[in-house]
């Protein structure tokens, strides 16, 4: 039977595919679809993510076969070879991947063919074919990886020293440039070299040699299992997951002992480090606790980003959480429990309601039956219902459209600082 999601988050997989690529340096997506897929696929993930579009190729930038009903009836293949040709004339990108739109993928237009031409012909040209309804955004974040395993990913030699992040969505997570430069920032304090690929300038280049890392480290309560394990059984790289967004002292310095370990990292220098980033964060939170206290909050937002602000506004900030609500499709049973875990089994507070509801409907029930809140941290989706109840609403989970974010972090030990400076200013 049917359903309908009123005010999705996010995009089609082909957004989220399309998103991923232009977040990486020297990528060009080329898109074999009906017109208006290009700026589409971008307004629904980059559009809704703090104000950032890429920088390199996305939105109307992206070459685009722009397929008609000529194409539809007689196959538009010849119509994306000139479209992949032009592209290759004209940008200087060092790596094109086709994506199929819904029509391509309806009628069987064979994409590899193309690629396969033009890497016969020395230029680096890869087919995903998967078509924008086979799923959501969240999707297509596997599935670019899961292509950069299979076809791009080189062999290289192992660096002890090296890790790789992943879990932490671009567009997807507003907060996911600064987020992945904190994580980097306290990574490379312990002496580790960090790939997060959509940052620092890296480029498809630093895509292409990341088989060398010793550790693959997701930070997501459910996503990338599967790429991970493809990923060690190709080249041997291990992996660990930290269950959610790492936000705050307590949630961070378990992090950080979790890649410390998975390391067999020196123990002195990663209390060390645990000691002087705990120290510089208490310095500043000792200052303001008290002026916001007996906060009553709920939080909505996809489960990495409502697992880390539910606990550390719960563990490291003392106010008491009433729900939280998980505002994506979460597919397995044992994610489902995991997430439910994370959020519930908190240090010093008695555990939220949960919720699981990507339909806005049912988000805005959760929101009205509960009475007692003075705080709703979510999207813009939820500001209109927040705004019946006359609390203090803060937008920080995606959809976010009235704010502009650059590379400001919430995660970590210093975006935890960031994220209370945020809530002060919404009061």
């Amino acid at each position: 039977m049917s359903a309908i999601t009123e005010n999705p988050r996010g995009g089609c997989v082909l957004a989220g595919i399309n998103s991923n690529l232009s977040a990486i340096g020297g990528v060009c997506p080329v898109f074999h679809a009906g017109p208006g897929c290009c700026l589409q696929t971008s307004a629904s993930e980059q559009g809704q993510s703090g104000g950032k579009n890429a920088g390199f190729v996305s939105g109307s930038s992206i070459p685009c076969s722009n397929m008609l009903e000529k194409e539809v009836v007689f196959g538009g293949i010849n119509k994306l070879r000139t479209t992949v040709q032009g592209a290759v004339d004209i940008i200087d990108a060092k790596v094109f991947f086709l994506l199929t739109g819904c029509t391509a993928g309806i009628i069987g237009d064979d994409v590899e063919s193309i690629a396969q031409e033009f890497r016969d012909k020395g230029h680096e040209v890869y087919a995903i074919e998967v078509p924008g309804f086979h799923g959501d955004s969240n999707l297509g974040y596997e599935v670019v990886w899961n292509t950069f395993i299979d076809q791009v990913i080189e062999p290289a030699e192992r660096n002890e020293k090296l890790v790789n992040i992943f879990g932490i969505v671009p567009y997807h997570d507003p907060f996911w440039y600064g987020n992945l430069e904190e994580i980097r920032r306290i990574l490379e304090r312990l002496g580790l070299k960090v790939n997060t690929f959509y940052t620092n300038r890296q480029t498809i280049d630093d895509v292409k040699k990341s088989s060398g890392a010793a550790l693959n480290i997701i930070i997501n309560p459910w996503l990338f299992e599967k790429p991970a394990e493809k990923y060690k059984e190709k080249f041997g790289v291990p992996w660990i997951k930290y269950p959610g967004l790492p936000v705050g002292a307590t949630d961070t310095t378990e992090f950080v002992r979790q890649v410390a370990e998975a390391l067999s990292l020196d123990k002195e220098l990663v209390e060390k480090v645990i000691w002087e980033e705990e120290d510089y964060v208490y310095h500043f939170l000792e200052q303001a606790i008290g002026r916001l206290s007996w906060k009553r909050f709920g939080v909505i937002g996809d489960a990495n980003s409502a697992i880390g602000i539910t606990r550390y506004l719960a563990n490291d900030y003392s106010f008491t959480p009433k729900f939280t609500v998980v505002s994506e499709t979460i597919y397995r049973g044992h994610d489902v429990q995991l997430i439910k875990d994370r959020i519930t089994q908190l240090e010093y507070a008695k555990a939220p309601e949960v919720v699981f509801a990507a339909d806005q409907y049912r988000i805005n029930e959760t929101i009205y039956k509960h009475d007692d809140v003075s705080l709703i941290v979510g999207s813009a989706n939820d500001r209109e219902a927040a705004s019946y109840k006359d609390v203090q609403f803060f937008e920080a989970t995606f959809p976010v459209t009235t704010r502009l974010f650059f590379n400001r972090a919430i995660a970590g030990y210093r975006g935890s600082l960031t994220l209370t400076e945020d809530l002060y200013d919404n009061i």
